[in-house]
């Protein structure tokens, strides 16, 4: 009998070695090279959301047996406190095991360039002999040179001629876990979220233990939670009701700022007055742009709903 599990699949289900991350043929064969022997240099993972940075990271330290401390650049280390409290102090001490230690800062990329970025590049050069650093990033642009020259860049994004595999990869995981749930599924329906999110393996997984919820994924629960929540939001946005509009972006999982911005788009003409049109499409645009440089997207979402309310009438 069906039972979801209250673990979230992207974490229950998280590889701990590096043969099981689904990556890209060059990107694994050149961090199993690492691992075999056994030096590995300070790195930069780089790449879409979703696509295992931080979960090879991990993985890559779990198998050399390093200590690690995990630390979220776009959160944490918006600090420069945060290098000199908690990465200082457990970069300069030693392990009680003797292990080596290592740094792993996820979104690394949202560190500030003016103060965070050059003072970990000195506590890198500082403490290379007791720790190791990994940063990840969507966007390695935008993390200064000095901090590329003393790491080695992988690069997670997949080539043209390994998407087919690769999504035949994820497919093949996500029916897996699907059956240790013990989830009746279709796989033409399965598919579809699969491709819709490719890439993106922790989007995909957060997406099916979602529909799985109403207890089957197929074609009718699919199309029941894709339509849901969308007529919702418009009446909120009619009634200008801010409070509610709030909760209702805080419990719709896995919000996307792109998808949510063409729903409201196609339904514009149903509840925006002809005048505010132009608005409403400079305001989805504006936020859609903004969604790539934000550390958080739920206030972007927010925000991007709060200026509909405030600049478009509704009809």
């Amino acid at each position: 009998m069906f039972e979801l599990s209250h673990m979230v699949w992207s974490e229950k289900y998280r590889p701990n070695r590096v043969e099981d991350c689904i990556l890209p043929k060059t990107t694994k064969k050149m961090i199993q090279g690492f691992l075999k022997s056994g030096q590995l240099p300070n790195m930069i993972l780089s790449g879409p959301a979703g696509t295992g940075k931080s979960t090879c990271a991990l993985a890559i330290c779990a198998e050399l047996g390093y200590e690690v401390m995990m630390i979220n650049g776009s959160n944490e280390c918006r600090l420069i406190d945060t290098l000199r409290t908690k990465i200082a102090q457990f970069a300069s001490t030693m392990s009680f095991d003797g292990a080596r230690k290592c740094v792993i800062i996820d979104e690394a990329d949202y560190m500030s360039t003016e103060s965070v970025q050059p003072a970990l590049r000195n506590f890198i050069d500082e403490f290379t002999v007791n720790c190791t650093f990994i940063l990840t990033c969507n966007f390695p642009n935008r993390l200064m040179e000095p901090l590329h020259s003393r790491c080695t860049g992988i690069d997670f994004t997949i080539p043209t001629n390994e998407l087919d595999e690769l999504t035949k990869e994820i497919f093949k995981r996500t029916i897996t876990i699907l059956t240790d749930n013990q989830v009746t599924y279709d796989k033409v329906s399965v598919g579809k979220i699969v491709k819709k999110y490719f890439p993106d393996f922790r989007r995909t997984l957060n997406e099916l233990q979602r529909v799985a919820s109403t207890g089957v994924i197929d074609a009718e629960s699919l199309a029941s939670i894709e339509s849901g929540g969308i007529d919702d939001l418009i009446q909120l946005l009619k009634d200008k009701d801010f409070t509610n509009m709030r909760k209702w972006v805080a419990t719709s999982p896995n919000l996307e700022t792109t998808a949510l911005c063409r729903k409201i788009y196609d339904k514009a003409n149903t509840f925006i007055k002809n005048d505010s049109l132009p608005q409403l499409v400079l305001t989805l645009a504006d936020y859609q742009y903004k969604d790539c440089f934000v550390a958080d997207k739920e206030i972007n979402i927010a925000a991007m709903l709060t200026s509909i309310m405030m600049e478009c009438e509704t009809k």
